[in-house]
This record gives C-alpha cells, sequence and structure tokens, in this order.
C-alpha cells in the first residue's frame, strides 16, 4: 500500500495466475473489501469445483490450437528490454467516432473491443517492421466462464479463459484494409465454445501443459467487465483499477489491457498502455495518430506509402 500526499492511496498486488485468473482475482479482491467494511462473510462465497475444468478421460484435442503451435524464434519478435518505452492510449467517443468510418458498413457497429483491436494490432505490426511473410498473431483473454452448460457457478475464482489467436502474414495485415483484421479477430473469438474449452484442458495433458507461443505475438486483455473499479476497502471506489503499464508477462512488450478510465474532461473510455521499443513506440504513435485523423497509408512492399481512400459516403 502507498499514501499519497492528497489521502489517497495506491494498493498493489501480485497475482499468481495458477491460482485464479482476474475475475477471481476481483472476487477476492470485492471480498476483503467487504470484510474490511463490517461485513462477516463476502456477498458472494467462493468455490473450488477445480474438476469441472478437469481433462477428459482419455484425453483427446478435438479442436485446432494454433495459440499453441511452436513458432521458430526470427528478428521479429521484442528482445531490446533496454530500449522500451512505456506509453497510455485513450480511447473514449471522439476516438471510437473517428475510428468506425474506416470499416465497411457491415462492420462498423462491430464491438468496440474489435474495432479497437483491430487498429492496434495494425497499426504495432507496421511498427515492429517484421517481413512481409511473417506470420504475426494477436491473442485475445476470452472469458469462457458463460459458454459452458451449465454455467460455471457464481464464486468459482479459478482459471476459465481462452486464447483464442488470429493470424495473419503481415504483409497481408498491413495491405488490407481494416476489415481484414477485424474479421479475423471475429472468427477466433466465435472459435471459443465449451467443446474448445475442454479440447484445450485436454491439450494441456496430452502435450505437459505448453505455455502459449509469444514469437511474433501481441496479447490484449479488456478487463472493463472485470470489475475493479468497484472494489471498496472503505474509501470508497477506486479512481482506477489495471495494471500499472502495459508489457507485462513472461516476455516484456507483449501484452496491453483495456482498462475503463475516465479523462480529464470526465469523458468515460479505455485507456490501454502499451509498451514498445524506443523506435518502434514513435512509428506506432504515428499510425495510431494517422488513423484518428482518418488519414491512412499503407506500406507496400517495395517500401514506399500509397494512399487509401476513405470513402465520405
Amino acid at each position: 500500500v502507498t499514501r499519497l500526499k492528497c489521502g489517497g492511496f495506491i494498493f498493489a498486488i501480485r497475482l499468481n495466475h495458477i491460482i485464479s485468473d482476474a475475475t477471481g482475482l476481483v472476487q477476492f479482491m470485492k471480498a476483503v473489501g467487504e470484510i474490511s467494511r463490517g461485513m462477516n462473510i463476502p456477498s458472494i462465497s467462493p468455490v473450488w469445483c477445480r474438476e469441472l475444468l478437469n481433462a477428459r478421460d482419455p484425453p483427446r484435442v478435438t479442436c485446432t490450437h494454433r495459440e499453441y503451435e511452436q513458432v521458430p524464434d526470427t528478428k521479429g519478435t521484442i528482445v531490446h528490454l533496454d530500449d522500451m518505452v512505456h506509453r497510455s492510449f485513450f480511447f473514449g467517443p471522439t476516438e471510437l467516432a473517428a475510428l468506425r468510418p474506416q470499416f465497411p458498413s457491415h462492420l462498423q457497429q462491430q464491438s468496440r473491443f474489435e474495432i479497437i483491436t483491430a487498429c492496434l494490432w495494425r497499426c504495432r505490426t507496421i511498427a515492429l517492421q517484421p517481413d512481409a511473410d511473417e506470420e504475426v498473431r494477436i491473442i485475445c483473454i476470452y472469458n469462457a466462464r458463460g459458454k459452458f452448460n451449465p454455467p460455471l457457478p457464481k464464486g468459482y475464482y479459478g482459471n476459465a479463459f481462452a486464447f483464442p489467436v488470429a493470424i495473419s502474414t503481415a504483409g497481408k495485415l498491413i495491405e488490407n484494409p481494416l476489415g481484414y483484421a477485424l474479421e479475423l479477430i471475429k472468427k477466433a473469438k466465435a472459435d471459443v465454445t465449451e467443446e474448445y474449452m475442454h479440447s484445450m484442458a485436454d491439450l494441456m495433458v496430452i502435450k505437459g501443459r505448453p505455455h502459449f507461443t509469444s514469437v511474433r505475438m501481441y496479447l490484449v486483455s479488456d478487463v472493463t467487465h472485470v470489475g475493479l473499479r468497484e472494489v471498496d476497502f472503505g474509501w470508497g471506489k477506486a479512481v482506477y483499477g489495471g495494471p500499472a503499464h502495459g508489457g507485462v508477462g513472461v516476455v516484456p512488450g507483449l501484452a496491453s489491457f483495456y482498462i475503463p478510465f475516465k479523462n480529464a474532461k470526465g469523458e468515460e473510455g479505455l485507456v490501454i498502455p502499451v509498451c514498445l521499443p524506443n523506435q518502434a513506440m514513435k512509428r506506432f504513435v504515428k499510425e495510431l495518430d494517422s488513423l484518428l485523423k482518418n488519414n491512412i497509408t499503407l506500406p507496400t512492399n517495395g517500401g514506399l506509402k500509397s494512399s487509401f481512400i476513405i470513402s465520405s459516403l
């Protein structure tokens, strides 16, 4: 706990992901808050029931899980840890209004998560400058609690999320309109079913709990509905709840979290921490700024840029 001169405080906690996921962590934090405010027992009782997600007997992989592929490392993976830069980007109503018209009409009303994720994946790929024929990946953390029939019991705090992955060559991702990236992301999310989750548990047994690939990968996690800002230890709800910076995880620089935030204008939106090497961050900011100003340029195979005309219809 860090106390601030203004009277506020920062409460930091470290999560061992073997025990729980973000939903389970917030359940625990809310329980601590309730007890600190005088309740005898938490409003939601913790549920163990880890057997609900056990592998089947015999285990059988019935779905495709490319997130766990063994991918050869290349220059596309971030390795310059001493040159990493952290920046946070706010996406509110103004930013979303600028981004949506840049998608085909049938995709403009897709979720805020899908719109922003498609933009970030493309901007980040341009910034890192991988070879055009290299595969790049984006993993979207997906809470699968509601995919089970019956759903997992209320209070289950163990890991219940998947790592659905969208994959493209860098060249196709950069050269195609933003709708291309969004369609890939939509398909990856749609792949998560109850059978997918059981298949993933079986894969863990068969292959010895492999880690998801970190080669040319970007991981994003939307924590807007987790409830971090609702945690109350007796001094009111949190002004901010989320990771301290971007790039947390096994390999620094690979992950971003979408965190609910109110800016200085009082606008509700998302703040998204991003971590990249210094020069890549400069390119990332330039590409993102270009998107927000409706002025897209697409790198061609020859290294030049060709204009992408935005429809005014």
